[in-house]
Protein backbone atom coordinates (compact mmCIF):
# COMPACT_ATOMS: atom_id res chain seq x y z
CA UNK A 1 0.00 0.00 0.00
CA UNK A 2 1.81 3.52 -0.65
CA UNK A 3 1.69 5.75 2.22
CA UNK A 4 0.35 8.90 1.18
CA UNK A 5 1.82 12.45 2.77
CA UNK A 6 -0.73 14.78 3.25
CA UNK A 7 0.50 18.52 2.94
CA UNK A 8 -1.49 21.85 3.92
CA UNK A 9 -4.88 21.76 3.48
CA UNK A 10 -5.98 18.27 1.50
CA UNK A 11 -3.86 17.84 -1.22
CA UNK A 12 -2.03 14.23 -0.78
CA UNK A 13 1.15 13.13 -2.08
CA UNK A 14 2.39 9.46 -2.82
CA UNK A 15 5.32 9.15 -0.87
CA UNK A 16 8.12 6.43 -1.65
CA UNK A 17 7.86 2.74 -0.31
CA UNK A 18 11.10 3.61 1.53
CA UNK A 19 10.12 6.83 3.00
CA UNK A 20 11.99 9.12 2.03
CA UNK A 21 10.49 10.88 -0.51
CA UNK A 22 7.26 12.48 -1.79
CA UNK A 23 6.49 13.08 -5.45
CA UNK A 24 4.76 16.47 -6.08
CA UNK A 25 3.88 16.58 -10.16
CA UNK A 26 6.19 13.98 -10.66
CA UNK A 27 9.23 15.02 -8.64
CA UNK A 28 10.92 13.49 -5.27
CA UNK A 29 11.31 15.62 -2.45
CA UNK A 30 12.93 14.19 0.37
CA UNK A 31 10.49 13.92 3.61
CA UNK A 32 11.53 15.07 7.34
CA UNK A 33 14.29 12.46 9.01
CA UNK A 34 12.03 9.71 10.59
CA UNK A 35 14.28 9.65 13.68
CA UNK A 36 13.31 13.35 15.14
CA UNK A 37 11.63 13.15 18.23
CA UNK A 38 8.16 14.83 17.71
CA UNK A 39 9.30 17.02 19.80
CA UNK A 40 12.07 18.39 17.72
CA UNK A 41 10.17 18.10 14.68
CA UNK A 42 7.38 20.24 16.21
CA UNK A 43 10.16 23.04 16.69
CA UNK A 44 11.53 22.74 13.59
CA UNK A 45 8.53 22.85 11.53
CA UNK A 46 7.52 25.84 13.69
CA UNK A 47 10.81 27.88 13.04
CA UNK A 48 10.45 26.76 9.29
CA UNK A 49 6.78 27.83 9.29
CA UNK A 50 8.15 31.40 10.93
CA UNK A 51 11.13 31.38 8.27
CA UNK A 52 8.91 31.11 5.56
CA UNK A 53 6.59 33.83 7.07
CA UNK A 54 9.85 36.21 6.92
CA UNK A 55 10.55 35.88 3.17
CA UNK A 56 7.32 36.57 2.59
CA UNK A 57 7.34 39.83 4.81
CA UNK A 58 10.99 40.82 3.41
CA UNK A 59 9.74 41.47 -0.21
CA UNK A 60 11.69 44.14 -1.88
CA UNK A 61 14.71 44.36 0.76
CA UNK A 62 17.25 42.04 -0.24
CA UNK A 63 18.99 41.62 3.07
CA UNK A 64 15.84 40.82 5.08
CA UNK A 65 15.09 38.04 2.11
CA UNK A 66 18.40 37.02 2.71
CA UNK A 67 18.34 35.97 6.04
CA UNK A 68 14.57 34.77 6.14
CA UNK A 69 15.79 32.50 3.35
CA UNK A 70 18.67 31.36 5.36
CA UNK A 71 16.45 30.50 8.22
CA UNK A 72 14.09 28.21 5.80
CA UNK A 73 17.32 26.48 4.84
CA UNK A 74 18.43 25.89 7.57
CA UNK A 75 14.97 24.48 8.95
CA UNK A 76 15.03 22.47 6.42
CA UNK A 77 18.12 21.12 6.61
CA UNK A 78 17.83 20.69 10.80
CA UNK A 79 14.70 18.59 9.23
CA UNK A 80 16.42 16.38 6.86
CA UNK A 81 14.55 17.41 3.65
CA UNK A 82 18.06 19.25 2.67
CA UNK A 83 21.96 18.49 3.03
CA UNK A 84 23.14 15.06 4.09
CA UNK A 85 21.03 12.40 3.25
CA UNK A 86 19.63 10.48 6.79
CA UNK A 87 19.62 7.54 5.73
CA UNK A 88 22.74 5.23 6.24
CA UNK A 89 22.81 2.67 3.53
CA UNK A 90 24.49 4.36 0.82
CA UNK A 91 21.65 5.00 -1.35
CA UNK A 92 21.94 8.00 -3.79
CA UNK A 93 19.81 11.29 -3.04
CA UNK A 94 17.72 11.51 -5.68
CA UNK A 95 15.78 14.71 -3.79
CA UNK A 96 14.26 17.07 -6.81
CA UNK A 97 15.02 14.73 -9.45
CA UNK A 98 12.20 13.88 -12.29
CA UNK A 99 10.86 10.34 -10.32
CA UNK A 100 10.99 9.32 -14.15
CA UNK A 101 14.85 9.79 -13.99
CA UNK A 102 14.64 7.37 -10.88
CA UNK A 103 14.75 3.63 -9.57
CA UNK A 104 11.56 5.04 -7.95
CA UNK A 105 10.46 5.30 -12.19
CA UNK A 106 8.85 1.94 -11.88
CA UNK A 107 7.14 2.07 -8.51
CA UNK A 108 5.55 5.79 -9.74
CA UNK A 109 3.77 4.24 -12.23
CA UNK A 110 1.80 1.79 -10.66
CA UNK A 111 0.59 4.48 -8.12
Amino acid sequence: MVQKVTMSGSRSHPSTPDGRYFVVRGRLWRLSNPALDEATRAELVSELMSARRAVRDAKGDRVATQVARRRVDDAKTKLGERGPVWWDDGAPDYNRHMVSNTPYADWFETV
